[in-house]
């Protein structure tokens, strides 16, 4: 198989190439193409790319750092021609970052000047990184179209939720959003509680929400849902990150285990004292990482994985710091186990015809964004087809999905009480506007986004935010005026 990777510069690729290379997902692709607009990002990720394979190949009994692998690692080749990468193409991974992290700076530091939360995905931060991801990614969809209309498009290009619905319309059922933040909590979860889950299986799951705004509202072992026994153990949900993000008597009394992104609304006022209190914010620390590794990757030779190795782990501990007490380490617990290449990876491997546990034709279960229509293999009694009941069947969210070469059909959820439903609607309603600003050019649709996100929540903060984004990125006049 042939993998096309977008943004093929970008920091977090030689994870999806270390799993390649090693693990159950060894032999699965022959090539992977790297694009990048940045040639100078491209030569670096080569650089750390040639040194795990060189690893790879030099181990004398095939395992080393990277892991054991089970045959020669993927050809890697780049490019900054679309075209030339996407022609023969059979799956593409993009994870785009347009205005680069000098562009996350902004996203952060224009809500964060105005006192609001200052974050990548979340509020208002998420909303100008959608409208400038957006046009970008509705690119790169036309041009899969154009040049292998075949091929499936796992996006993680952020905001996940918002890009996939952005693409649906053009790619349909073609396109799935992927993000690590709702699996891992399921399975730190089930490891606090005890729970062994079946590979590729979510028996006994139950979790609902959009992309960094979800619940795991069940957690079943022998037919028994033990997750008021987890939300109710003062020790157990110290163990991981999720429970310990949260006050315990409000987990109880919620009786759902939150994404860890929901910190960001439920602690809103700490998280954004947190972000303050800080010298700089997460988007300067990973620019200033960046700009200072780059040059010395390309330039490493062998060296390259090992540095860039050391930067990772740097900037996984630094996640979530505002969370976190001053000099108050990241749990290595919540450090260990894959990260969104192994989502990705389960997917493509599922797409591509792998078995599931229960072996030939059996479909893989994933958290995963996609149209909440289940069409007709999951429809429930009575005739509804939504996956998540409220929402409608077009809206594109993030729940267990089962994956067959046939595509990733959602899993029917439980209906969401009103606390929580009622902030799905109002947060999709706020993705929809923001879809149709950047899919159209409409800037009265970005205002009401940015006044109606719960985070927000004023029409004189959106239109300060607008202008503050518009003097930061100055594409979005251009793109107004289309």
């Amino acid at each position: 198989m042939r993998l096309m990777i977008a943004g093929g510069g970008g920091f977090r690729v030689p994870l999806v190439y270390r799993a390649l290379c090693s693990g159950p997902y060894s032999g699965l692709v022959s090539e992977v193409v790297l694009f990048d607009i940045d040639r100078g990002r491209l030569a670096a990720i080569e650089a750390v790319l040639r040194s795990m394979s060189s690893e790879v190949s030099g181990a004398a009994d095939g395992s080393s750092a990277v892991g054991r692998s089970s045959g020669r690692p993927p050809v890697v080749t780049s490019t900054t021609s679309l075209a030339q990468a996407l022609d023969g193409t059979e799956m593409v991974f993009a994870a785009i970052r347009p205005g680069g992290t000098a562009g996350r700076v902004a996203d952060e530091r224009v809500a964060q000047d105005l006192g609001l939360l200052g974050q990548e995905t979340t509020g208002a931060g998420g909303i100008s990184y959608a409208l400038r991801s957006i046009p970008a990614m509705l690119e790169l969809a036309a041009n899969i179209q154009a040049h292998c209309p075949d091929a499936w498009l796992i996006n993680f290009t952020n905001p996940a939720g918002m890009v996939t619905q952005a693409l649906v319309p053009i790619l349909g059922r073609k396109v799935i959003g992927i993000c690590d933040s709702a699996s891992a909590l399921v399975h730190r979860a089930a490891r606090a509680a005890g729970v062994q889950l079946p590979a590729g299986k979510l028996d006994g799951v139950g979790y609902y929400g959009l992309n960094h705004l979800g619940w795991l509202y069940r957690l079943e072992s022998g037919g028994r849902d033990v997750l008021p026994g987890l939300l109710a153990d003062r020790e157990a949900l110290a163990s991981f990150e999720e429970g310990r993000l949260f006050p315990q008597p409000f987990l109880r009394d919620l009786g759902l285990l939150p994404n860890e992104y929901l910190f960001y609304y439920y602690e809103a006022a700490r998280a954004t004292a947190g972000m303050r209190a800080m010298a700089r914010t997460r988007g300067e620390s990973i620019h200033g990482q960046q700009a200072e590794l780059y040059p010395r990757l390309a330039t490493a030779g062998a060296e390259a994985h090992g540095l860039w190795e050391a930067a990772r782990l740097s900037r996984e501990e630094g996640y979530l710091a505002e969370a976190r007490t001053a000099g108050e380490a990241r749990n290595p617990e919540d450090l260990a186990g894959g990260g969104y290449e192994q989502v990705a990876l389960a997917v493509m491997r599922a797409l591509a015809g792998g078995t599931g546990a229960d072996g030939v034709g059996a479909a893989t279960e994933l958290i995963l964004n996609t149209p909440n229509s289940t069409g007709h293999s999951f429809a429930r009694a009575g005739g509804s087809d939504a996956a998540i009941p409220g929402l409608p069947p077009d809206a594109v969210v993030e729940v267990p999905c089962a994956v067959t070469p046939a595509g990733a059909v959602p899993i029917p959820q439980d209906s969401p009480a009103e606390p929580q439903l009622g902030l799905l609607q109002q947060v999709k309603k706020v993705e929809l506007l923001t879809v149709r600003a950047a899919s159209a050019g409409d800037r009265d649709a970005a205002l009401e986004a940015f006044a109606e996100h719960p985070l927000v929540g004023s029409a004189e903060l959106a239109n300060a935010l607008l202008t503050g984004y518009e003097g930061a990125f100055p594409e979005l006049a251009g793109l107004w005026h289309r």
